[in-house]
Formats: C-alpha cells, sequence, structure tokens
C-alpha cells in the first residue's frame, strides 16, 4: 500500500467523506450506550438475555435455525471450516485464490487445523461452476465469498449461484458463505438474506462492515451445527467475560442501515459513474453490484498524492486516504457508500469531480 502522511492527513481533515457512515471513532459506541438503560445487565460468558436475544434475531434474519456472537469473523470463519472438516472427515476445503482466509490470516486455518486448501478459479474473476466441478472430489467444504473484496465486490449472477449451491448439495459437498458484507448484496439480487443463505450450509456475517458496527461477526447454522462452533469459541478463548459493547452497537445500527442498502447500492452506481468521467480513472466494477467498488487510476503515486490533496483541501470532501497497487498494474483504492455520500449536496459533489476532471485531463 502507497500512503503518504499528507494524503492521510488532508483526508483526515475534511469534515465529510465520500464513503463510509462517518469517521470511526468512540461516538460509535458513546452514541448507543447512552440511549440504553443503565440497569440492563452484561452478557456473561456468551450468556444472558442481551446475547442471547441478539443470536435469536440474527438467526431469524438469516433464515437459520441457530447462531452465536464471535469477537471476530477471522474465529468463526476458521472455526466453521473446521467443523464441517471434521464432519466429512476429509481435510480438503476449497475457496478463491483471493479469499480473506488466504491472505489475510497468516495461514490460521492451516497451522491451528492442519487443513489443506484447494484454490478455486483465478485471482480477477469470480468462482464458477466449472470451478466446483474441475475441483479434487475429496473436498469437505467450499466457501464463497459474497461480494469478493478484493477483485472490487464482484459477484456471481443469482442463477449461477444457485448452481453451485446444487452441485455442492449433489455432491455431499458442504457450501459456506463468507457473507462479511451480505447486506449490500441484497438489492442487486432482489432476495432477502434468508434467500440467499438457503443456499448454503453455513453463513457469517460482519457486524461493522456495512453497518458500521464496533467490532464482531454472527455465525448462522443449523442447532447442532452452532452448538459445536460454541464449543470452538470456548477453546479460542472467544468467551470473553462480556461482549455488550460490541452487541449493543451491532444491534443498534443493524436496526438502524439494513434496510438502507439499497439507497447505498444506488449511491454507488452514480459514484462510480462520476469517477468514470474522469480521465485515467476506471472502476471496478464499471456499474457497481454493491454498495463497494475499487477505483483503478492510470497515474503516478506523485500525481495522484498531489490532485488528491488539492481537491479534498480545496473541497472539505474526503476522497481516500491512501493509494495501492491494484491488480492491473495501476493505483488505486477502494470505495464502500454508506450514510456520508448522502449527506453531500449535489452542488459540492458536482464540484469535487468537476476539479478531479479537470486535474486528470491535464495529466
Amino acid at each position: 500500500m502507497v500512503t503518504t502522511n499528507a494524503l492521510s492527513e488532508a483526508f483526515q481533515a475534511t469534515s465529510i467523506q465520500l464513503a463510509g457512515h462517518g469517521k470511526r471513532n468512540i461516538g460509535v459506541l458513546k452514541d448507543v450506550v447512552e440511549s440504553l438503560d443503565s440497569e440492563t445487565l452484561s452478557d456473561i460468558y456468551g450468556n444472558g438475555e442481551i446475547i442471547e436475544q441478539f443470536q435469536v434475531k440474527m438467526a431469524a434474519y438469516l433464515g437459520k435455525e441457530s447462531a452465536v456472537f464471535f469477537p471476530s469473523g477471522t474465529m468463526a470463519q476458521q472455526i466453521a471450516l473446521r467443523l464441517w472438516a471434521d464432519k466429512k472427515k476429509q481435510k480438503k476445503v476449497a475457496y478463491h485464490p483471493l479469499c480473506h482466509l488466504e491472505i489475510h490470516e497468516a495461514d490460521g486455518l492451516k497451522e491451528l487445523h492442519h487443513l489443506d486448501v484447494h484454490l478455486l478459479g483465478e485471482e480477477n474473476r469470480v468462482v464458477t461452476i466449472h470451478d466446483l466441478e474441475s475441483m479434487p472430489t475429496d473436498v469437505a467444504v467450499v466457501l464463497l465469498e459474497l461480494p469478493q473484496r478484493e477483485i472490487g465486490g464482484q459477484l456471481p449472477e443469482w442463477e449461477e449461484l444457485v448452481r453451485m449451491s446444487s452441485y455442492c448439495r449433489t455432491n455431499g459437498i458442504y457450501l459456506h458463505l463468507d457473507g462479511a458484507r451480505l447486506y449490500e448484496i441484497l438489492p442487486y439480487y432482489g432476495k432477502t438474506a434468508a434467500e440467499v443463505c438457503e443456499l448454503f450450509d453455513s453463513a457469517y456475517i460482519s457486524m461493522y462492515k456495512g453497518i458500521g458496527g464496533i467490532a464482531g461477526a454472527i455465525l448462522a447454522g443449523s442447532d447442532n451445527f452452532i452448538q459445536e462452533a460454541k464449543v470452538w469459541k470456548q477453546r479460542y478463548g472467544g468467551n470473553l467475560i462480556s461482549l455488550y459493547p460490541y452487541i449493543v452497537t451491532a444491534n443498534a445500527y443493524f436496526d438502524e442501515r439494513h434496510d438502507k442498502m439499497p439507497e447505498y447500492y444506488e449511491n454507488a452506481k452514480k459514484l462510480a459513474q462520476l469517477f468514470n468521467t474522469c480521465a485515467h480513472i476506471q472502476t471496478v466494477p464499471e456499474t457497481p453490484v454493491s454498495n463497494m467498488f475499487h477505483v483503478h487510476i492510470d497515474a503516478s503515486k506523485e500525481e495522484l498524492e498531489r490532485i488528491f490533496t488539492t481537491v479534498m483541501k480545496t473541497t472539505d470532501i474526503g476522497i481516500t486516504s491512501y493509494v495501492k497497487e491494484m491488480s492491473d498494474e495501476t493505483l488505486g483504492f477502494e470505495l464502500s457508500l454508506g450514510d456520508q455520500l448522502g449527506q453531500i449536496p449535489e452542488t459540492e459533489l458536482e464540484n469535487v469531480f468537476s476539479l478531479l476532471r479537470n486535474a486528470m485531463n491535464n495529466l
């Protein structure tokens, strides 16, 4: 990642940003806690009304029998794949080459659980039914990430997803959903969360990505699966004495924002269209299929630092705090839309892109 103090400082100094729900600060917790009854009892080691009611609520939302709250998605997903591998008595799991477990978890799945991994498909595209049909016969479980973040939030079409689910069930292969951003794909598919999760044996969702909680994750599946997951949660040290700061914020921001996903999705398409009017800039995908996309720019680090810093200082609107190398050898960054963009007046947004277009056209 190419990040400079000047670019980051210019971004942090802005009053509002194109992406997200606002700057992550302790107000994320403070605003929620101040609205609660101070006599509300805490959860204790995974038990108590405050956590149990939330888990029941999220299980119902996902259309599964049970759910359990984890401090992190990393913990939840490693455990899920371990459980399915044990059930099949096979050591092989399959997922995309840019899966979070492969590139961001220091080989935790392999080192802690001694599982073998088959990489599905190619780095620059989504997993397809053909990738499943050509994988080894001893795969216990397939993980599908919807959307695939590292390639700009791309998705398989619904019919393709249904075919992949059917293939796994016909062949006795478990299917797990990395749904960290599940909320965000529902407007594109025109489906409920439960309808998507029905295609999977288990599902993970993030409680901060998209909705803006502090941290944490939900893992959902059958009653037996979740009871086994709770045992592994204890083994991982995930049963902290209290998790309520994560739970109360997750619950509050879920209620506040999960129905806003169509708005965020429409804003993402509008914003991507504006970026694509600028010379040397292309979004991936060109038309977003969720509220997130990647911005690829054919320019040098120094040019981008100068342009973005100038535009942000002039408009007081944050574009990005960083640029990094993208898969096609350009530089770029990721945007995930939330409450912020809708709060920027159209005239001010037009000014940002007028300045950006002029600067890019002069390169």
